[in-house]
Formats: C-alpha cells, structure tokens, sequence
C-alpha cells in the first residue's frame, strides 16, 4: 500500500510538473492578449450545486471591446450574473446575437440566404432585378421568372433584354453579376453572417469598454458547470492510517483554463435559470380602427377641477421615476461594480461559517476546454481502528471507525479502502471536522448473526382523580442477539439497533446512537458465540371516563390483579353504589310502567262508557271502575315520585363518591 501512495504522490507531482510547462509556455499568449484587449481568465470556483464562477482580469491601456465565448445554453445564466469592474468607463455595454438574430437579418437582406436555397431559388427571389449573365456571350436583362423544362426537369431562366425576353438554361451561365449594387452589398453580408455563425455550440458576449488610460478591469460571471466530485483512498494496512482525497474536475466551457486559480467550494445555493437570451413579445389586443363605424351614443358625469395639490403630487411622481431612470442610465462604475464583483466572492467566503467549506488548489490549473483532470485534494494521516458492523442480515460487514482529522469539511464521496491488498469500497456522507464516522466495504462471512424479538405489557401505574380512571401500560421490546465467531481471533463489533419510536432505553447501556439507532459494541472471542439482549419501554396510558362504565366493566377492572388493591377496593365500593343505582333505576321504570297501564285501562273504560251510556247499569258499572282507577293511579304516582327520589339519591352519592376519588 504504500508503495500506492506513492505512486499517488507521484502522479501529483508529474500533473504539477506538467502544468508549470505549460505555464511557462503560455506567459507569452497572455502578454499578447493583453496587448489585444483580451482578458484572461484568472480565477474559477466551481461549486457542487451544478454551477461555477468565473473571473477574467487584467491590465487594459486603452477603450477595448472583450470577446466572451459561451454554450448557447449558458448564455442565460452569463446575462444574469455577468459584473463588470472598469474603473475608466462610464458607459460599459455588452452586445451579442439574439437566438434570432442571423435567421432576421438573413431574411431582411435585398438576397434572402436564410434557408440555404439553391441558385435558381435565388434568382427567382430576386424578380424584376437587373443582372449580367455571362454564357458563350455577355446578356445583360431583368429577371422575369424560373421555369423548368425536360425531363429530368432543369431550370431556366428568363430575362428581359433591350431585344426581347431571353432564356438561358442554367447549366449554360458561367457566372452572374448584379448591377445594383445594394445586392452586391447584401449578399456579401450575407455571407459574412454564415462565416461567423459556423460555430452553432457557441455565443459570444462583447463587453465594449470605452475606458481609457491603463488600469484594471475584472469581468466575473457565474454559469452552468459539472458539479466536481470527490474519491478518496483508505489504507488501513499502514502503521498510521493514511486517507488520501482528489478532486476530479471538467473544463466544459469555451474558455481554455490558462493559470488559473482553482477553488472548489461545497455548498447549495439556490439558483435558477430566467430567459434572458432570446427576445421576447408582448402579446397586445388588435383594436378596429378609430375611423371605422360609427360612434357609440355615451352620457358623462360632471366633473370637478383638479386640486393643485393633485398636480404637485402628479409632478413630483414624474420626477421621481425621471430621476430613477437617470440613477439607472448613469451609475458610479467605480462603486456600484466593485460590491457587485466582491459581493459573489464574499459570498462563497462567507458560506464557509455556515457549513460550506472552500478547497483552493495550491499550484494554478492550466486545462484546456472540455478537458478533465484529477487534481489532489487532501493528505493527512487520520485515527481509525478496524471493526465490524452490524445492521441486519446473516454476516456483519466489515468496516473502520475513522475520525476526520484533516481540519476540513469534506464532501461526500467514495473510498477505496486498502488493508495489505484492496478490500472494498465504501460510501462516505459529507465529514465535518473532528467527527467520527463509521465505514463499510464488504461482509465478514467468518461471522454469523441470529436474532430474535419478544414483547411484554406490564402495568406500571394507576391513577384516579375527577372522575377518570387513568391506567399506565409499559411495553417492554426485547431484542436478542447472537453472534458465533468462526475466526481464529477475537475481533470488535458495532451493533447498530434501531431505534423503536417514543421508546427508551433500558438496558443495556449504549456506546453512542445516532438520529434512527443505538449502537453497542461488542467483543466477540474467536470461535465462541457472544449474545447481546437489548431492552426497550415505551408507556402507553389509557383514560377511562368512570360515570360512563357499564356495571360488567367495573366488575372487570375491580377484578384484575394488576390493579392496586386500593384501587380494586375503590371500585368495588363504586361497583356496589352503581348497583343502587341500577336497582332505583329500575324501580322507576317498573312503577312508571304499571301507571302507564293503568292510564291505557282508563282511557279504553272512557271508550267504553261513551259507547254503553252512564245511564245503563253497565254504564253503571264503568263509573265505579274509573273511580278506583283514579285512586290507584294517585297512589301510583305518590310511589313513582318516592322512587324517582331515590334514584336521584343513589345516583347524586354514585357521582359524588366517583368525583372525590384520588388515588395514587
């Protein structure tokens, strides 16, 4: 393993080797370019959100225009974030071709190249045009039209000369010569157009600066980049643990990295993407003409004078924006873009308080676009012991607890762990400094797990008070664990137990847990089986409302043996006053019943009466009926009144006897 390292070491330094030849061959193209008015590139920061800052800077003599190249699909982002520091230029501007620039000026040319068309398609656009044609002989003529004749069908062309409309077939035209000039001028043009436009993966923004005397302008910008990743190495086979990171990187953009210095910074700043390249239209409604049609019939209110008031306030919003506009037509250039142009760095700086951290690339880059390098990131030697990890499954996983000692915040990535030869891979979330951290890379199939879980329901507490029965469950979870180690040695093992919600811990005692798990180590003896029995609890309460208790559920309650027996003795008094309760009840409902019936015998006697007549001797008789039935129903009710008393009784001392009760 070390002689790994250090061939990695070696690859470092061939990469410094190789790039400090090129810089020193390339201080001669930047010398040049500063004499051209070109700003190299000196400083980018690429970030994991997917995004990368660029820095062009140097020395300018005099009013200059920077030529800027970017991806089409990055020229939204350069427009939005694009700052110019230029102490001398008051006025800077940029210009570029819109997403529809060549197709539009293409199509206003007097010679129409926009979709490629052949030679016949161009002289037939330019009917009525004068040309020179040049066959065996000179004709000189308008163009009237194209026409095709034969077969296979060829074109040919007819113009108007001094002796008649002409045709000539085409393949006879040697050449072609307009005689107004502005077509000569536009298709030249035309021409020139397609030349520049040959380059389809590119745009170029054109910073003019009208400055002079020499000083020092910057030209930043942020862009669309391929987040930069990380992969490290392990060696746990070394006296001391050695932990290795590079940093892989891609140039995609259209400028070559000459130099520059290189920062990578971790972090996830919120960004999007607004389409600012291409033009955009308004939609507007079409109205009819105001000399159309005739005037609709219309009656208006009376009005009122304005204020003067009203016209101060109307004054003073038109300065107001009219001063705006100027604040914007004329800023300070010194002032306004130095905050902006610091403010972007800053940022990142900034960021690095708040959980981002920068790595800055000792040596400058030099790699040329859409190049890819792998540049060394960090060295240092860490603390980390080898040990096994349990999580689930029939084998724990091998694996090392490390601790980041680097001083630095480091971000996610994959480790090639070494341990004599290579062992494994691992995945390493994002490291803070000093943190420890576990890693696995393979299964150790030396070791063999089993597990089992059982659960109990004990009460723990009862409570009543205000009339409310409250029973504490806990709920015991128990997990075992037994492990069998085959191997000749004794070996380290970390349990992690996940955790079950709103439990404790009871027992045994954790070495450290995490957000979902406990975790527990283990020392397990070579060739002998090592058991690991973890206890949870979690109380569960269940309120019961006592008034509302049916006599059966009482008896239950004051029946269980896991109740208190002050409790159970509570309850059952309650249970012996709802039995008075129940029996004054039903007193109630069987005096109300028999009145009840004795109500319905009146009432059908009355029926009966009407139909015999009080004058008959059975009439006769039905009177002397209803007057003994008045005497028992007054009788009756005197007995109803009594019970309905009692049952408010019994059921006033059942409430009040349930409502005093406080137990503990």
């Amino acid at each position: 393993m070390k002689n790994k390292i250090a061939f990695f070491v070696f690859i470092a330094l061939a990469v410094n080797i190789f790039a400090q030849g090129i810089q020193e061959s390339r201080v001669q193209l930047n010398q040049e370019n500063a004499q051209a008015g070109v700003l190299p590139l000196k400083k980018v920061v690429i970030l994991t959100s997917g995004l990368a800052y660029y820095e062009h800077s140097g020395s300018l003599a005099t009013g200059s225009s920077i030529t800027i190249p970017f991806r089409p699909d990055a020229v939204n982002d350069a427009l939005k974030t694009l700052v110019i520091n230029d102490p001398s230029s008051a006025n800077p501007s940029v210009r570029y071709q819109s997403e529809q620039t060549l197709y539009q000026t293409l199509r206003s040319l007097k010679i129409d190249l926009s979709d490629s068309p052949g030679f016949a398609a161009i002289l037939s656009r330019l009917r009525g045009a004068e040309i020179e044609i040049t066959t065996s002989s000179t004709h000189t003529g308008r163009i009237t039209g194209i026409e095709y004749r034969g077969d296979p069908p060829e074109p040919w062309i007819l113009i108007n000369t001094v002796q008649g409309l002409k045709s000539f077939s085409l393949s006879e035209i040697s050449s072609v010569k307009f005689t107004d000039k502005t077509i000569e001028q536009d298709l030249n043009r035309a021409l020139d157009l397609l030349a520049s436009s040959r380059n389809a993966d590119s745009r170029d923004l054109i910073v003019n600066l009208p400055g002079s005397g020499r000083r020092d302008v910057t030209i930043s910008y942020v862009i669309p980049s391929p987040v930069w990743k990380v992969s490290y190495r392990l060696d746990l086979g070394a006296a001391k643990p050695l932990f290795q990171g590079w940093a892989i990187v891609d140039n995609d953009s259209d400028n070559d990295w000459n130099n520059v210095t290189l920062s990578l910074v971790t972090g996830r700043p919120s960004s999007f993407i607004q389409n600012l390249y291409p033009p955009y239209y308004v939609s507007r409604p079409v109205l009819p003409l105001s000399i159309a049609g005739t005037a609709a019939a219309a009656s208006h209110d009376q009005g009122f004078g304005m204020s003067s008031r009203a016209s101060v306030e109307s004054y003073e919003t038109e300065k107001t924006a009219a001063d705006s506009m100027m604040m914007l037509r004329a800023p300070s250039p010194a002032v306004s873009s130095s905050n902006l142009a610091g403010g972007v760095v800053q940022t990142a700086e900034a960021a690095a308080a708040g959980g981002q951290f920068e790595f800055t690339i000792k040596n400058p880059v030099s790699l040329d676009r859409r190049m890819s390098a792998m540049l060394p990131l960090v060295e240092v030697v860490i603390d980390a012991r080898k040990l096994l990890i349990y999580s689930g499954g029939n084998h724990p996983r091998l694996g090392a607890e490390i601790t980041n000692t680097s001083k630095m915040k480091l971000p996610a990535g994959p480790v090639t762990v070494y341990d004599g030869v290579y062992s494994g891979d691992a995945l390493l979330e994002f490291w803070n400094e000093d943190e420890k951290r576990l890693i696995s890379f393979g299964e150790d199939l030396s070791v063999t797990a089993l597990t089992g879980s059982t659960n109990t329901n004990i009460v723990s507490a009862v409570t009543v008070a205000a009339g409310v029965m409250t029973i504490t469950r806990d709920i015991s979870y128990i997990k075992n664990y037994t492990f069998k180690n085959s191997g000749s040695g004794s070996k380290l093992l970390v349990v992690e137990h996940a955790k079950i919600s709103q439990a404790e811990l009871v027992s045994p005692k954790a070495s450290e847990q995490t957000s979902s798990h406990y975790r527990f180590e283990l020392a397990l003896p070579a060739n002998k089986e090592t058991s690991l029995s973890v206890n949870e609890k979690r109380p569960v309460s269940e309120r019961i409302t006592l008034l509302s208790l049916r006599q059966d559920a009482f008896l239950s309650y004051s029946g269980n043996q896991e109740i208190p027996s002050n409790v159970r003795r509570a309850l059952e008094r309650a249970v012996e006053l709802r039995k008075e309760v129940d029996t004054a009840d039903t007193a109630v409902k069987n005096i109300d019943a028999d009145r009840i019936k004795l109500i319905s015998d009146q009432d059908r006697i009355r029926r009966n009466l009407e139909a015999a007549g009080s004058q008959t001797q059975q009439g006769q008789e039905y009177l002397r009926r209803l007057v003994s039935m008045d005497g028992e129903i007054d009788n009756i009710s005197k007995a109803l009144a009594k019970a309905n008393a009692d049952l408010i009784t019994a059921r006033a001392n059942y409430e009040n006897y349930i409502n005093s009760l406080n137990l503990r």
